[in-house]
């Protein structure tokens, strides 16, 4: 017995010791949230996994993408950025990964940030015809304006969104308004989102720009439209972005790269185990959505939101963590 009790507590012994080693290896790492509601609930899945499942004492700090990604490519602070739109910054990250600095970790989204022109799924069934940009300006009485139902109408997300600037260039180079369209004006976020809550609860057709992973298309089902040609950076950059130039040609829209920034000096010292986690954790826009989706209509925030999601979605996430972390999450949980 006493040989027995003696094994229980070395095993016990040693099992707190690797606990103990993890958590020193981690130490209290600083997670940056930036301004919207994906990256605030994927800073937070990152902090209960980190804390709960690999003994670190993780903090979320507030930021940004601009200031963020700068200030760890030049000073190593924070340590992680969970979901980092690198295609704003993409000298920015090159020039700290080229240093030393910076560590790309996971795509934060597999499919990448999504950016493109949607019709709601109801129309899309109805409508088969209707697939890509041009389709749409082959038919405008399928998309009657409600102020002028002669003419169809295509909704632009409001003025200051580089969205809105590509939205209305690429009008232009469909030729919407020889086709018998308007370019109509949402004039704020909350009157895009409403005019797609307006159609979708009416059954009425709706074309206009929107973008993923959003909470709105996590309520509302919603068909991207493809578009004709592939993408051709260099005319991207020289008109398609650009407001004031007078020929844009038509063109794919890109998908931005989204992943996870580490700084170096924390992927070292982090130890295997934690990098492994933040080198396999990755999700889709069709689960950010629904995710998000939930989040608004019950006003959450975004610990509430990772919460819920580490509750109703173990089968993810679990496959981010080893068999030891996972046991421990989902007891904490």
């Amino acid at each position: 017995m006493k040989k027995l009790l003696a094994s229980t507590c070395l095993v016990f012994g040693l099992l707190g010791g690797a606990v103990a080693a993890n958590a020193a290896e981690c130490g209290s790492p600083t997670i940056a949230s930036m301004n919207w509601q994906s990256a605030e609930v994927l800073s937070n899945i990152d902090k209960i996994i980190l804390n709960e499942g690999y003994g670190c004492t993780a903090e979320i700090t507030v930021g940004d993408t601009v200031p963020t990604i700068t200030s760890m490519a030049e000073k190593g602070q924070p340590d992680i950025a969970p979901e980092a739109w690198v295609d704003l910054l993409p000298d920015v990250v090159k020039r700290g990964v080229d240093e030393g600095k910076l560590v790309v970790a996971a795509k934060a989204l597999k499919d990448g940030g999504v950016q493109s022109w949607w019709i709601p799924k109801y129309f899309a069934d109805a409508h088969p015809e209707i697939r890509t940009f041009a389709d749409v300006f082959k038919n405008p009485k399928l998309f009657p304006d409600p102020e002028d139902p002669s003419k169809g109408a295509v909704v632009n997300g409001p003025q200051g969104w580089g969205g809105t600037v590509v939205t209305a260039q690429l009008f232009k180079a469909y030729g919407g308004e020889k086709a018998g369209f308007t370019l109509v004006d949402s004039g704020s976020a909350a009157g895009l989102d409403g005019s797609i809550a307006k159609a979708y609860e009416r059954k009425q057709p709706w074309v206009g720009y929107y973008w993923a992973p959003t909470a709105i298309l996590g309520k509302y089902e919603m068909v991207k439209l493809a578009q004709d040609v592939p993408n051709d950076p260099a005319e991207w950059k020289r008109c398609n972005t650009v407001a004031d130039c007078p020929d844009p040609k038509p063109n794919a829209w890109p998908v931005d790269q989204v992943v996870t920034l580490v700084a170096k000096p924390f992927s070292e010292k982090a130890g295997p185990d934690v990098m492994a986690y933040l080198n396999k954790r990755s999700w889709d826009n069709a689960t950010v959505n629904k995710l998000m989706a939930w989040m608004t209509d019950n006003q959450a925030t975004g610990e509430d939101g990772a919460k819920h999601f580490l509750k109703e979605n173990a089968d993810v996430w679990s496959t981010w963590v080893s068999p030891e972390a996972a046991a421990k999450i989902k007891a904490s949980l």
